[in-house]
């Protein structure tokens, strides 16, 4: 198995890394620490066509088939800002020794998603980047020399949601300072195992428990979103695909100089209005912190946004790979500056992901950061409207609120379906955990709800009923979990007792058999709260950008004008 952790020098014009788009370590230096966080280390941002093919009868250009093909396939590079190959037929087995491979994480895995009325099922992928500096090309561009191959920080976190029919896309970036708690890891080429934290740390110190499968758990424990696929890339390799794509259009409302008075700052240089940007300026672009906005990560994933979108349509409606020497230099760029599941690691399966994504207009593209709240100096996901987010993607809800008619009535149905495959059992005989989640931001949790939840199933007959004693931080709403298929049938029958509706009822690998988990929506009384009608907006916390919104500009910090 080809492994991302060891990079090949000398195969290929710079060395590899298992890693992305990096952040400026140093801006947090100063900053007050987190609830229970780990840091990590720190460090400074690095310093700083025309249509060809054929022409038909009637004059009019067109694409020649085939570069029509290859120019579909840079189009997903664009999405992903990581690349795929450029075709299949360019030296097909020396382009598949180039990808890098990792595994997906085995156990304790978040539900696949349910296929819709037609079969067809969504497709989750995770971007991951790293600040790896484990080279000396990733050295010169991420800078920070007192890092030098250190353990990676997972600084840039994306994913990326294809719906089941094809007809929209969806991206959620989460700020790499985010608060949770990481689940037990296993690292695939070491053995080594990397428990469970007790307190809360920074979603970005995943990559170093274990690689790339631990940040899919991590993202699968907080949103319990299936994720099928990860890809990654590292600073080098951002510069050398955005030489190899051409020229992106980007735009900021003043002149620009990403530098402080004590040299901190990604060095982009830009004047006001709209440039194109390729190469190191590329990633000085991606790594913007200081000028941006507030200066914070949820700037700098909007001008990642921005830049991803202005990518894909220059793809879409300019650009043209028309040379064979240009052909060459993409599939050589994209393959060997990523690390893939292995699900992805071959030219083909790259290629065949980007006939899947080929299909979404810009305009059915939309890029959201998750809503989050200030804990210090750090961030948490936002009570509400994080949850929101993320139960749209589970449903596979269009973020654009576009979703068609037929699409629309086909998740109503799937919500009001409360039979399962599996047949409940008598209630005597089904075990039922209750827990208590009732806190809320402002109040403790209700002192022996799950008692009072316990004997109120019990007097239904769930005799095998029992309380947990510990005490969940916090359940916004009351829902019952199952851990596998064969209890589903029990969990919708403990559900339709207590008058609890059938979108509480939820598969997660966090329990080992049916289980209430009484929320801060139901602390008192016998009759559970009438569920409100379901809501499939997309919260305005999440910032939403529009693919095909070509008037987006970064708005410059006025101390970092020149």
């Amino acid at each position: 198995m080809r492994q991302g952790s060891v990079r090949r020098q000398g195969t290929v014009p710079r060395p590899r890394s298992a890693g992305e788009l990096g952040w400026d370590e140093s801006l947090y230096e100063d900053e007050s620490e987190g609830e229970g966080e780990n840091s990590g280390t720190g460090d400074g941002d690095g310093d700083g066509q025309q249509r060809s093919g054929g022409r038909n009868d009637t004059g009019t250009t067109r694409p020649r088939k085939g570069r029509r093909a290859l120019r579909w396939f840079a189009i997903v590079l664009a999405v992903l800002i990581l690349g795929t190959a450029a075709a299949g037929y360019l030296y097909y087995e020396h382009l598949n020794g180039n990808i890098d491979t990792s595994p997906m994480p085995e156990g304790n895995r978040a539900p696949e998603a349910t296929p819709n009325a037609a079969g067809q099922t969504p497709l989750n992928i995770l971007l991951i980047g790293s600040d790896a500096r484990n080279s000396a090309e990733n050295q010169k561009l991420g800078g920070a020399k007192e890092t030098f191959d250190g353990t990676p920080l997972a600084d840039v976190q994306m994913l990326l949601h294809l719906s089941a029919d094809r007809s929209n896309m969806s991206v959620i970036s989460m700020p790499r300072d985010t608060l949770l708690q990481m689940p037990e890891c296993t690292d695939p080429h070491s053995g080594k195992v990397y428990p469970a934290t007790q307190g809360r740390v920074m979603t970005n110190t995943s990559l170093g428990r274990g690689g790339p499968g631990c940040t899919v758990l991590a993202w699968e424990k907080l949103t319990n979103i299936h994720i099928d696929h990860f890809m990654m890339v590292d600073f080098a390799g951002v510069v050398s695909m955005a030489d190899a794509i051409g020229g992106v259009p980007v735009c900021v409302d003043a002149n620009i100089h990403s530098r402080n008075s004590k040299g901190a700052g990604s060095g982009l240089k830009l004047e006001k209005g709209t440039t194109y940007i390729q190469g190191e300026q590329a990633l000085q672009w991606l790594r913007t912190r200081y000028g941006f906005e507030d200066g914070s990560d949820i700037g700098r994933a909007k001008a990642q946004h921005m830049y991803m979108n202005a990518m894909v349509r220059e793809l879409r409606e300019n650009a043209t790979l028309s040379s064979p020497g240009k052909l060459r230099r993409l599939a050589e760029e994209a393959t060997s500056a990523l690390e893939v599941d292995e699900g992805l690691d071959t030219v083909k399966k790259l290629y065949d992901l980007s006939n899947e994504l080929k299909r979404v207009p810009p305009q059915r593209i939309t890029m959201t950061t998750m809503p989050y709240e200030y804990v210090g100096a750090r961030v948490q996901p936002k009570p509400g409207d994080a949850e929101q987010l993320f139960r749209l993607v589970r449903d596979d809800v269009a973020l654009d609120g576009k979703d068609s008619e037929a699409k629309k009535k086909d998740q109503e149905k799937k919500r009001e379906e409360s039979d399962s495959d599996d047949p409940a059992a008598e209630p005597g005989e089904i075990g039922v955990q209750v827990v208590n989640g009732t806190a809320t931001p402002t109040t403790a949790s209700v002192p022996g709800r799950a008692s009072a939840l316990v004997a109120l199933l019990q007097g239904k007959g769930y005799a095998r009923a029992a309380a947990d004693q510990s005490q969940l931080p916090r359940q916004e709403r009351t829902v019952i979990r199952f851990p596998s298929a064969e209890l589903e049938g029990d969990a919708r029958a403990v559900a339709e007792s207590l008058g609890l509706p059938p979108s509480s009822v939820e598969e997660s690998k966090e329990v080992t058999g049916v289980t209430l988990v009484v929320g801060s929506d139901w602390r008192t009384g016998d009759v559970p709260p009438k569920p409100e009608e379901q809501d499939d907006r997309t919260p305005e916390s999440a910032d939403a950008m529009n693919g095909a919104d070509d008037k987006a500009c970064m708005h410059v910090n006025p101390n970092f004008t020149w």
